[in-house]
């Protein structure tokens, strides 16, 4: 990559290091040549028109929704694994139904067989927090959806915060300010459901008032349009493939970078907390939708923690007027 860390990129990392005490420090994987790019370096625009605009010599982009219509952008090449990440600001104010998603796909490739790893934003009406979706689909495998939902620790509409995943041949990790939400490991259990086919990188905002907000229950409003997603530090470190014959461009020690990352038991312990704390819904947990949970779910003791319907018992105890501290600031306590 050519060019160097953003600012606010290398700012956040060191955030992170400040603020958490060591043993809980930012967790992003150690790559060479991790840089972020501008949108002419590596995206092109989807659909949106005008509802693509670019802002800081491109390093800026913000991808509006309004009744016309949403927006989206992906990236130029398919990648087979990497790290891929952007600071994302999302919509404030009221905004139930309001889809905003940073992910992987080849389904405009793979039609009936396609892979997906998500990190989709779920917009909520005013006092009640948006939540973080993350997915993972392999070889049309949309049968079984594995899906997770999550609350934050902060304001996501305050300020940026990053958003990474992780790829490689064996795990796939999902990241939030360089901590570690969700792996998900290659298991003979999943067998060809795990990604395992070049991915273009997507990001787009759309109206998803027919389910995103309590079933379908509050529609986007448009009388708070235009919605704006703002996407920042755009970073894509991946095996660009020859679309031509998916031939990866990284071959020997290049491509196996990825496999090499693996979480230490202090990223073990972090996620685990993080994902104690804050999981509002899981798909292994899930007897409504799966009376034999998908092979690759172990279960353990905190089975009791959840309902038949995988949502988290104490999602269902907490005060639903939660609002928010003022400080954006990465804090180890509120993890």
């Amino acid at each position: 990559m050519a060019a160097a860390l953003s600012f606010p990129f290398y700012f956040l990392l060191f955030l992170c290091s400040v603020l958490l005490p060591s043993h809980e420090a930012a967790f992003l994987p150690e790559l060479p040549n991790l840089a972020t790019i501008s949108f002419e370096e590596g995206y092109t625009q989807l659909f949106g028109d005008s509802n693509l605009m670019l802002h800081g010599d491109g390093r800026t982009v913000h991808l509006s929704l309004d009744q016309r219509t949403g927006a989206g952008f992906a990236s130029q090449d398919l990648y087979l694994h990497g790290f891929f990440s952007a600071s994302i600001k999302l919509p404030s104010d009221y905004a139930a139904g309001v889809v905003v998603a940073f992910y992987m796909s080849n389904g405009d490739v793979f039609e009936k067989t396609h892979d997906e790893l998500d990190f989709e934003f779920l917009g909520n009406i005013r006092g009640r927090e948006w939540r973080v979706q993350t997915n993972v689909y392999g070889n049309g495998s949309t049968a079984i959806g594995r899906e997770e939902r999550y609350d934050l620790w902060f304001d996501p509409t305050e300020d940026y915060h990053q958003y990474s995943i992780l790829w490689s041949h064996e795990r796939i990790i999902f990241y939030i300010d360089g901590i570690p939400i969700r792996e998900a490991v290659r298991t003979r259990e999943m067998s060809g459901q795990f990604p395992s086919k070049p991915m273009n990188l997507y990001a787009t905002i759309w109206d998803g008032s027919i389910w995103a907000t309590s079933g379908g229950r509050y529609k986007v409003n448009y009388k708070y349009a235009p919605y704006i997603a703002e996407f920042a530090d755009l970073v894509l470190h991946g095996c660009s493939v020859d679309p031509t014959d998916d031939t990866p461009v990284c071959q020997g020690n290049d491509a196996r970078v990825y496999d090499s990352i693996r979480m230490s038991p202090d990223q073990q312990a972090t996620m685990s907390k993080y994902r104690v704390k804050h999981m509002t819904y899981s798909y292994c947990h899930d007897r409504v939708r799966y009376s034999t949970p998908p092979a690759e779910c172990t279960l353990g003791h905190e089975t009791k923690s959840f309902l038949p319907s995988g949502e988290a018992k104490f999602n269902y105890r907490r005060h639903r007027g939660k609002r928010y501290g003022h400080s954006s600031s990465l804090n180890s306590a509120d993890l």
